[in-house]
C-alpha cells in the first residue's frame, strides 16, 4: 500500500512539473470576415499554468512566403530560443501568437498568401477586427498597446512593418526582419506568386507610405519601438535601409537598424530571434 501510496505521489509531483512547463498549443478560429477557419500556433510560457492570475504581455510573430504558423515552431527553434531567453533572464515571460497567412496553393503559396487586403480575401480586417480580439480574451494576455509587440521575417516582416505603420495604436514595438518593405515584388512563377500578391507588394512601398504619411501619422508610427534587421547580403537590404534613414530623417526616438553577417535564410532568424525578444521586453517593462 505503501508503495502505491508513494507511486501516487510521484505522479502527482510529476504532473505539476509537466503542468508548469512552457508549451506550445494548436488552435483555431472561424473568421466571419474570410468565411473560412484559420489556425493559429501560440507559446505559452512556464508558469502560464500554476500562476492562473497572472496576465502576459504578447508578442505576434509572422511567418514568410511558402511559410505557415507551424514556420516558427518547427523550423526556427522558436520554444527552445525563447525559454532560454526567459531562464537567463533576457526577456520578460510573454505569449507568443503564430497566425496563419499561407497561400492555398502547394507549399502555402498560391492564392490569398500574406498580410493583405484582397478584394475577397481580407486577411488585414481580420487580423485586427477579429484575430486579436479572440486570442487576447482566450489566453491572459494584457490586452492593451504597452503589452502588444509585433514581429517577422521577410513576408512577415512586411507585415509587420505594414500592421505597425497602418495601426500603429496597437503596437509598442515593432521587429520586421529581412523584410520586404519597398514594394519591390519577387520572381513571378504563376504556381508560387500569383499576380494579385505580386499587386498587393508593388501596392505596400512602405518607404513612400511613411513619406507621404501625414505629420499626424508620422508621429504616431514614431511613437512605435522599431527594430529593423537585415543581412548585410540579403536581397531585401535595400528596402530596409532606406526606411531606417527615413526615419532617421523624421527623428524617429526608436528606431534601431542592425547589420549582421547573412542572407535570406533560416539560420539568419533564428539567430534574429533572441535579440527581438530582448527588445521587446524592454519595451514592455519601460511601458
Amino acid at each position: 500500500m505503501k508503495r502505491i501510496i508513494s507511486l501516487f505521489l510521484l505522479l502527482a509531483i510529476a504532473g505539476v512539473s509537466l503542468k508548469g512547463q512552457s508549451r506550445i498549443e494548436n488552435g483555431t478560429m472561424d473568421s466571419r470576415i474570410l468565411g473560412a477557419s484559420k489556425e493559429y500556433r501560440v507559446y505559452l510560457p512556464d508558469g502560464y499554468d500554476t500562476h492562473p492570475d497572472q496576465y502576459y504581455p504578447v508578442l505576434y510573430l509572422l511567418h514568410g512566403a511558402g511559410g505557415s504558423c507551424d514556420t516558427w515552431p518547427v523550423n526556427y527553434n522558436m520554444k527552445t530560443i525563447t525559454d532560454w531567453r526567459i531562464k537567463s533572464g533576457f526577456c520578460l515571460p510573454m505569449i507568443i501568437i503564430m497566425p496563419d497567412a499561407s497561400g492555398t496553393a502547394p507549399n502555402h503559396r498560391g492564392p490569398h498568401m500574406g498580410y493583405f487586403n484582397y478584394d475577397d480575401w481580407r486577411y488585414q480586417d481580420f487580423f485586427f477586427e477579429e484575430f486579436i480580439p479572440t486570442v487576447e480574451k482566450r489566453y491572459r494576455i494584457r490586452a492593451e498597446r504597452s503589452s502588444r509587440a509585433i514581429a517577422g521575417l521577410s513576408m512577415g516582416g512586411g507585415g509587420t512593418t505594414i500592421f505597425a505603420m497602418e495601426h500603429p495604436e496597437f503596437f509598442s514595438s515593432a521587429c520586421p526582419l529581412s523584410g520586404r518593405i519597398d514594394g519591390i515584388p519577387e520572381y513571378k512563377d504563376e504556381t508560387r506568386t500569383p499576380q494579385a500578391y505580386i499587386d498587393q507588394i508593388l501596392a505596400h512601398d512602405m518607404v513612400r507610405y511613411l513619406r507621404e504619411a501625414s505629420p499626424e501619422k508620422q508621429k504616431a508610427i514614431a511613437g512605435v519601438r522599431w527594430y529593423i534587421d537585415v543581412g548585410d547580403d540579403d536581397y531585401l537590404f535595400e528596402g530596409s535601409a532606406h526606411l531606417f534613414l527615413l526615419m532617421r530623417e523624421l527623428k524617429f526616438p526608436h528606431a534601431n537598424f542592425r547589420v549582421r553577417e547573412g542572407t535570406h535564410q533560416q539560420e539568419y532568424w533564428r539567430t534574429a530571434l533572441p535579440e527581438v525578444l530582448t527588445f521587446v521586453s524592454i519595451g514592455f517593462a519601460g511601458n
